[in-house]
């Protein structure tokens, strides 16, 4: 369970680095995007992460949901 959590932290670092990344990249070509849409970006990122969490600690199990 702790090597699923490490990679899971590992995982998440990367691709939010790799994010941010893009992110600078676009702003520095010259394509800045919204406030809002970098919000809702790291948003997505945030509810993957849990997601992922989830996931690595046994899984989410809620009535109704099959897998």
């Amino acid at each position: 369970m702790i090597e699923a959590i490490i990679t899971l932290l590992i995982y998440a670092a990367v691709l939010a680095i790799i994010i941010y990344i893009v992110l600078y990249a676009l702003s520095v070509i010259g394509v800045p995007l919204p406030g809002k849409v970098i919000q809702l970006i790291w948003l997505i990122f945030g509810l993957l992460v849990l997601l992922w969490a989830f996931r690595a600690l046994g899984g989410l199990h809620l009535p109704g949901l099959s897998g």
